[in-house]
């Protein structure tokens, strides 16, 4: 009998190793918070969830994408609507404590335009049916090939200013795909004195860390309990597809890191068990914003 968490692990060791690899920011914590002794290596780190961002076209979006995590035990919870950025979401509970959750989004693109949608689709619809169904969720290696591949042919450059003009998320999504958005280190389990957002933020700006301040730096949940923040995107260096068959090289932002803090439910203790689970919509409405131009350029 094939033990899915065995694939799980090695789904999300390659979803981390090709992140870590494409994002500068993931090991610099990483090491800045080594040398601090918080941590003594990554493995230390408790991921509190991870993100993806999609398209809701036919064949993709978040009925699609969450067929791989529901085949590994996550099971499927709250639901959150972003009607100002067009954007649905859900978040997904893990087969383990030890696993992180799962947070996948989704753009509405009938919502859009119709250039804007015109212009996602003339993309998606080279996706004819549903990938994942295609895949043997049993194969990691398959799967993670899929989660880092091309869905559809390169954007070209006109086309991901003209989506970015509307929705920065789209414009994020025609590029980056299905590459990983975000992981969030959980900071309620650290050392003393780095153990609240508020401590950990200044830890990061120390140490040189652009924070996103849409909304604040720090983002709070309507019952106080769920306190997050984030980076801001690195700017990744892009080839886009042009006309001539020259590509065009352009700087557009990457994904980030985040951080969060669960307080506890009650008076019965610490445990992660007592902590507070979910999300919270108005704070993941200012964390998409850690890829948005208004945030990025601020790296500068």
């Amino acid at each position: 009998m094939i033990d899915k968490t065995d694939i799980l692990d090695s789904v999300l060791d390659g979803l981390m190793t090709r992140y870590r690899e494409r994002i500068p920011d993931v090991h610099a914590i990483i090491n800045r918070m080594a040398e601090k002794s918080l941590i003594k290596s990554l493995d230390d780190i408790q991921n509190d969830h991870i993100a993806f961002r999609t398209m809701g076209v036919e064949n993709l979006g978040i009925t699609s994408l969450e067929k791989i995590f529901l085949h590994y035990g996550y099971q499927k919870k709250d639901f959150y609507d972003f009607p100002a950025k067009k954007l649905t979401a859900y978040w997904y509970a893990p087969p383990k404590p030890k696993y992180p959750r799962i947070f996948i989004s989704e753009l509405m693109v009938d919502q859009l335009t119709d250039k804007s949608a015109e212009i996602i689709r003339s993309y998606t619809n080279e996706v004819i049916q549903d990938p994942v169904d295609m895949l043997n969720l049993d194969d990691a290696d398959q799967v993670d090939d899929f989660l880092h591949k091309s869905l559809w042919r390169t954007p070209s450059w006109e086309d991901y200013e003209a989506l970015g003009k509307e929705s920065e998320y789209a414009a994020w999504v025609i590029y980056n795909r299905y590459y990983l958005n975000h992981f969030t280190i959980s900071v309620h389990n650290l050392p003393e004195g780095f153990n609240s957002i508020a401590q950990f933020n200044i830890f990061l700006e120390e140490n040189g860390f652009k924070l996103n301040d849409s909304g604040g730096k720090i983002k709070v949940s309507k019952d106080g309990l769920l306190l997050q923040s984030s980076t801001v995107a690195e700017m990744i260096e892009a080839e886009f597809s042009s006309i001539s068959g020259k590509p065009v090289i352009k700087k557009i932002p990457g994904s980030y890191v985040e951080f969060a803090e669960r307080r506890p439910v009650n008076t019965d203790g610490n445990s992660d068990s007592n902590r507070r689970e979910g999300f919270e919509a108005d704070n993941a409405n200012h964390i998409f914003e850690s890829t948005y131009n208004e945030q990025t350029q601020r790296r500068n």
